[in-house]
C-alpha cells in the first residue's frame, strides 16, 4: 500500500470511532526513543523511518512534524504522499497542539492509542482542549488496519555479572527506594527499558543496536515485580532476579498489578515517561495518591560508578584500536585505486570490531557519508542508494560500538583529499568549537543550557548554526542517547563527576558539505576553591582528529596545545595495543601541530 492509501484506511477507523483527527507519536508502550518494529507505526504509516517525528491525521489533511535532525531525511521520504512536513521550532510552525487547536471544533474529539503516548502529552492537551471543548479518546485505531504487523520482540534476556557493572540489582533497587523516600512516595512503576535493563543488570536485544527488553519493574518499599515473559529469561538471570529479591509475573499483567494494589500507596510518577493508560490505572486504584516527579534509575544510571567507569575507557581503547584499523585500510584501499563506497565503510568496521573481545554488536546503525550526504545530519547509505569514495572531499564517520564492558560514540571526518577553502575552514571551525567545550572548565551547578555556548559561539560568530544539541550522554552497555543530562541550550540538568556527555558540533550545509567531530567526555572533578566546586571533561574517545585540513591561521594557541595533548594522550594510549606498522601510522596521524 502507499501512504496515502494506509491514511485512507485510518480516517474509515476514525470515522467508525467517531473522531476527527488521530496522533500517531514515534512511541511504544515504554516511550522508548528507539522502537521495536512491533510499534513503528508512524514509520509505516508516513513512509518516514527517523527515530523523531509525530503524524498528526485530520478527516482532511495530515502532517509530520519533526527536529532539524531530519528536515531533509523527511522530506525526500514522503515526496509523493499527502502529509506537509512541519519544521520544528522554524519560524511560523505552528506546533501539534497549535495545529489541533485550529482544526479542531467544539464537541470534536482528538484520537490517541494509550498505551504509546505519553501521559504528559495527554495532560497537557486534556488542559488546553478542555476550554475549548474538544475531547481525547483512546484507542487503537492502528492495528486493524496493519495486518502485517510484526510480533512483539522476545530476545533471550541474559545476566551482565557484577564485574562490569559494579554494583548488584538488590544495590540499586536500595538507591531506587531511598530516592522514593525522598520524593515522599512508597512506590513505582519503572517504564523505561533502559532504566529496568540497568536496575536489574539484564540486557537483550529486543531493538537493534539496544540493549533492552520488552519489560515493566513494579517497585514498592518491600517488593520488586519484573514482568516479563519469564521463558525468554536465562537460567542464570532466573536465579540473580530470586537472590536479589525480584519476583517476576507475565509482561501483560502490569496494568493488574496496579490494580491489585490494595493498601494506601504514594506512586511516583514521571509522566514524560510513563504512558498514558498505565497512569490511568494509577488514577483509577483509590487506593493509589500519585506524586508526580523524575523517575530515580533514569538519573541514577547517569552517574558511572568507578567500576562502569574502568569498563567505558577499556571498550573506548577497543573502539580506537578497531577504527584506526579502518581509517588504515580505507586510506591504502583508496592509494591503490580500489573502488570503495559508504556500505564498504560500515562492513569493514564491523570486521575491524569483530577482532576486539567483548564486542556485541553497533550502538547504531553506521553513518557513513561521503560528501554532500554529509549534510543530513542523520544519513544511512544503503545498498541501493549510497556514494563512491573518490580521492576529494570529506568522508563523514559517525559510529559506535556495544562491548560487554561499555558503549561508545565517535564521529570523525576524514579529509580524502584536494580540499575547497570553504571545506578547510568548516572543518576548522567545528573543530575549534569541539575543543571549546572539550577545554571548559565550570563551577558546581552548571548545565548544558550554561555549557553549550561554549561550543556554538565557535560557529555563531560565522553565522552559521546547528539545529541539534552539541551533546548527549551516553549508556553504560545500553542507549546511545541517554539523560537527564545534555549539552544543549534548553537542559537545565547539572553536570555530576561520573556523567558522560558526548561533544559533537557540526555544520551542515544541504548539497554541499557536512562535517562533526565528536568526542565522548567524562565529567570529573577539577578543583575547589573559596568560590567553590569546579569540574572538567575528561576525554575517554582515543583516536586521532584529522589534522590535514585545518586552516592553522584559525586556531589559537591554546587550541593547537588542546589538539596536541590530545593527540599524545591518543599515542600513549593506543600503541600498546598496535603492530609495529599500525604504531608508525599512529604516530604520524598524532604528530603535533604548529603555527
Amino acid at each position: 500500500m502507499t501512504t496515502n492509501e494506509k491514511l485512507s484506511l485510518l480516517r474509515e477507523k476514525m470515522a467508525e470511532a467517531g473522531v476527527q483527527a488521530y496522533l500517531v507519536p514515534s512511541s511504544d508502550p515504554h516511550i522508548s526513543e528507539y522502537l521495536p518494529d512491533h510499534w513503528r507505526a508512524r514509520a509505516w504509516l508516513s513512509g518516514f523511518d527517523g527515530s523523531a517525528g509525530t503524524l498528526v491525521v485530520t478527516e482532511t489533511e495530515s502532517g509530520l512534524w519533526t527536529d532539524g535532525r531530519y528536515f531533509i531525511q523527511a522530506e525526500r521520504q514522503m515526496a509523493g504522499s499527502e502529509i506537509v512536513l512541519y519544521r520544528m521550532k522554524e519560524k511560523g510552525v505552528p506546533t501539534i497542539q497549535e495545529f489541533l487547536l485550529s482544526r479542531l471544533k467544539k464537541g470534536q474529539v482528538l484520537g490517541i492509542d494509550g498505551m504509546v503516548t505519553a501521559a504528559e502529552t495527554v495532560l497537557d492537551m486534556e488542559t488546553a482542549f478542555s476550554a475549548q471543548g474538544i475531547g481525547i479518546r483512546s484507542e487503537d485505531l492502528i492495528t486493524p488496519i496493519w495486518t502485517d504487523r510484526p510480533s512483539i520482540p522476545q530476545s533471550p534476556v541474559d545476566l551482565l555479572p557484577e564485574q562490569y557493572t559494579g554494583l548488584s540489582a538488590a544495590e540499586k533497587i536500595a538507591q531506587v527506594r531511598s530516592r522514593l523516600k525522598e520524593n515522599g512516595a512508597d512506590a513505582m512503576a519503572v517504564t523505561r527499558l533502559d532504566s529496568i535493563a540497568w536496575l536489574l543488570n539484564l540486557r537483550a536485544s529486543d531493538v537493534v543496536y539496544n540493549t533492552s527488553f520488552v519489560s515493566y519493574v513494579l517497585l514498592t518499599q518491600e517488593t520488586a515485580v519484573l514482568y516479563v515473559d519469564s521463558s525468554r529469561v536465562s537460567e542464570e538471570a532466573l536465579d540473580y532476579l530470586k537472590k536479589n529479591g525480584v519476583a517476576v509475573r507475565p509482561y501483560g499483567e502490569i496494568l493488574d498489578g496496579i490494580a491489585a494494589i490494595d493498601v494506601p500507596t504514594v506512586m511516583l510518577v514521571s509522566v514524560e515517561n510513563v504512558n498514558y493508560r498505565l497512569y490511568l490505572a494509577m488514577e483509577e486504584n483509590p487506593r493509589v495518591t500519585i506524586v508526580k516527579g523524575e523517575e530515580p534509575a533514569f538519573c541514577l544510571k547517569a552517574v558511572k560508578n568507578p567500576v562502569e567507569i574502568a569498563n567505558t575507557k577499556n571498550a573506548h581503547i577497543k573502539e580506537g584500536v578497531a577504527m584506526a584499523r579502518l581509517q588504515m585500510c580505507l586510506e591504502e584501499k583508496l592509494a591503490a585505486g580500489e573502488t570503495v563506497s559508504e556500505t564498504d565503510v560500515g562492513e569493514l568496521l564491523v570486521d575491524f570490531r569483530k577482532e576486539q573481545e567483548g564486542y556485541m554488536e553497533d550502538s547504531f546503525a553506521v553513518i557513513a557519508a561521503y560528501g554532500a550526504n554529509a549534510a543530513m545530519m542523520h544519513y544511512h547509505p544503503t545498498p541501493e542508494n549510497h556514494a563512491v569514495l573518490q580521492r576529494k572531499g570529506f568522508l563523514l564517520l559517525d559510529t559506535g560500538g556495544q562491548y560487554v564492558d561499555g558503549t561508545t560514540d565517535t564521529t570523525r571526518t576524514y579529509a580524502l583529499g584536494e580540499l575547497t577553502d570553504e571545506e578547510r575552514r568548516y572543518y576548522t571551525y567545528v573543530l575549534k568549537a569541539n575543543i571549546g567545550i572539550a577545554r571548559t572548565v565550570f563551577m558546581e551547578g552548571c548545565s548544558g543550557a550554561n555549557l553549550d555556548i561554549m561550543s556554538r559561539t565557535q560557529i555563531w560568530k560565522y553565522g552559521l548554526d546547528y539545529r541539534c544539541g552539541t551533546g548527549h550522554g551516553v549508556g553504560f552497555v545500553g542507549p546511545i542517547h541517554e539523560g537527564p543530562q545534555s549539552l544543549r541550550m534548553t537542559n537545565h540538568v547539572p553536570f555530576q563527576p561520573g556523567m558522560t556527555i558526548t561533544d559533537e558540533p557540526g555544520i551542515y550545509e544541504e548539497g554541499l558539505v557536512g562535517v562533526r567531530i565528536e568526542n565522548e567526555l567524562l565529567v570529573v572533578e577539577h578543583m575547589e576553591t573559596k568560590y567553590g566546586k569546579f569540574y572538567a571533561f575528561q576525554p575517554i574517545t582515543y583516536l586521532p582528529i584529522d589534522t590535514t585540513p585545518v586552516v592553522l591561521e584559525l586556531m589559537n594557541e591554546e587550541e593547537i596545545s588542546w589538539l596536541n595533548d590530545y593527540h599524545q594522550m591518543v599515542y600513549d594510549t593506543l600503541s600498546p595495543r598496535m603492530t609495529e606498522r599500525e604504531r608508525i601510522w599512529l604516530k604520524e596521524k598524532t604528530k603535533p601541530l604548529e603555527k
